[in-house]
């Protein structure tokens, strides 16, 4: 069983422009951070980068290979489906593994627990998740809970939000289905260090200072079934 690794990046960014190259301060560029990692992941073979332009190779470090695509791909107008399946049309593999520079504290341990999921355990896919447990509002109403009986937050009910920063899915799924998440899914629960993902300017700042802290430990999380 082949399990492929990739990131697709675009370097025209819109709300954070170059941000998947941004270098974090006295730091690296953000692109070098789940490459590196990903290169720790034991059950992954193969790694790529998926991009339109030549000028990511030199960010990539060895082991790490560059697959060109066609710069439609980059349109904001593009289904990410579409970049996804293109991906895996061209590299062959029975588990496809999606990472972002924009998550650059997701754990090689947690990765590696994804893929483990899905090759060994009967999954159809897996994702990363952060457990939200405040409360929500919908429409101008409550939706988690009663204001005229106010719960202590750790008694809400356990919602999850996806994290955007790690799904593991087979071929079938995303060729056939158009899924990155199918009907069998693993649910991933990580921690919100490892959830942070960057998408504006105030996202960077806050990563950023979670890079400059020294010793940050990343609790590994847990995961359930759905």
């Amino acid at each position: 069983m082949k399990t492929v690794a990739f990131v697709p990046i675009k370097l025209n960014s819109e709300r954070l422009p170059l941000k998947n190259i941004k270098p974090f301060t006295n730091g690296k560029p953000l692109i070098e951070y789940i490459l590196h990692t990903l290169t720790k992941v034991h059950n992954v073979d193969e790694i790529y980068v998926y991009c339109s332009s030549d000028k990511i190779v030199q960010y990539l470090p060895a082991g790490v290979r560059f697959l060109k695509r066609d710069p439609y791909f980059d349109l904001s107008t593009t289904p990410f489906n579409e970049v996804l399946k293109s991906f895996a049309q061209i590299v062959p593999a029975d588990i496809y593994v999606l990472t972002h520079a924009t998550a650059p504290f997701i754990s090689a341990k947690s990765i590696e627990r994804a893929v483990a999921k899905v090759a060994e355990e009967g999954f159809d896919s897996a994702f990363s998740a952060v457990k939200l447990q405040e409360f929500l509002w919908f429409d101008g109403k409550p939706l988690n809970y009663d204001p005229a009986n106010i719960p202590r937050t750790q008694d809400l009910p356990d919602y999850y939000t996806e994290t955007c920063g790690l799904y593991v899915f087979t071929r079938e799924l995303i060729l056939q289905k158009n899924r990155r998440i199918g009907d069998k899914p693993y649910l991933l629960e990580v921690s919100k260090i490892e959830a942070t993902d960057i998408n504006t300017e105030e996202d960077f700042m806050f990563a950023d200072a979670l890079h400059g802290m020294m010793n940050i430990n990343i609790e590994e999380g847990g995961g359930k079934p759905l």
